[in-house]
């Protein structure tokens, strides 16, 4: 696992989308496996402005969603299907038919869940997995228990993740979501770790601390041979020592 902390949120970002970018010129039809929230949005950002420069740059590329909240209406503002069309499909100009994901409000969400499973199965693995780091140290949708989930799966989410900034505002919070599983997150060829604030700095330290667990499901990146954390001041200012 390696470890980059950046100076603040605009230094992480640049470096992330570079990473991305050079991945995308060397393999233009990888797939990309994409989060949403505050931490990778600069990143999209700073990815839809090479676009500029590189018109030709994603026009291969394939995406997929890795999570999203159950029961919100696809076009819901909050909803992660809003988020990444707003974010990433649109400005990097991916088509319907490079795009897959959950559906937000499914008629059988079970069967929304074995459909990814055959698409991955089909499509997969995932090249390069853009992943953020839970308060809770959750990772996507697997919350800390005794044991996880493999595969895709309906989550029953934690009280932590259901106060999400993506949700505030909403009068009934989602209880459940849709969720790519540990097994799915581990078979990506690369994973870049996205951590942002120092909200994050007592995760990432749990995360960090050698022990692997599914209390911490994100200690579980320990093992993944390439994995690379890429982080801000305020979020990896105690992980100087660790760094290289």
């Amino acid at each position: 696992m390696r470890i980059q902390v950046a100076k603040d949120h605009e230094q992480m970002s640049r470096r992330a989308a570079a990473r991305i970018a050079a991945a995308i010129r060397r393999q233009p039809g990888l797939l990309l496996g994409v989060v949403t929230g505050a931490s990778p949005t600069r990143t999209y950002e700073r990815l839809a402005e090479r676009r500029v420069a590189e018109p030709s740059l994603f026009r291969r590329l394939r995406v997929v969603k890795l999570d999203e909240w159950l029961g919100l209406p696809p076009r819901h503002p909050a909803s992660c299907e809003s988020y990444l069309r707003l974010k990433v499909l649109g400005p990097l100009g991916i088509p319907r038919s490079r795009y897959q994901g959950f559906d937000p409000r499914p008629k059988d969400a079970g069967e929304d869940c074995a459909r990814i499973a055959r698409w991955l199965g089909r499509n997969g693995p995932i090249d390069l997995c853009v992943l953020g780091l839970g308060r809770n140290g959750h990772l996507l949708m697997n919350e800390p228990a005794a044991a996880l989930t493999p595969g895709p799966h309906v989550a029953r989410l934690a009280a932590s993740t259901r106060r999400h900034s993506m949700l505030e505002g909403l009068k009934t919070l989602p209880r459940h979501g849709l969720t790519l599983g540990m097994a799915d997150i581990l078979q990506s060829r690369t994973i870049l770790l996205l951590v942002s604030g120092r909200q994050k700095a007592a995760p990432l330290r749990r995360m960090l601390s050698g022990r692997v667990t599914t209390r911490c499901p994100a200690s579980l990146l320990w093992l993944h041979p390439d994995v690379t954390v890429y982080c801000d001041r305020a979020a990896g200012r105690a992980l100087a020592g660790r760094m290289r």
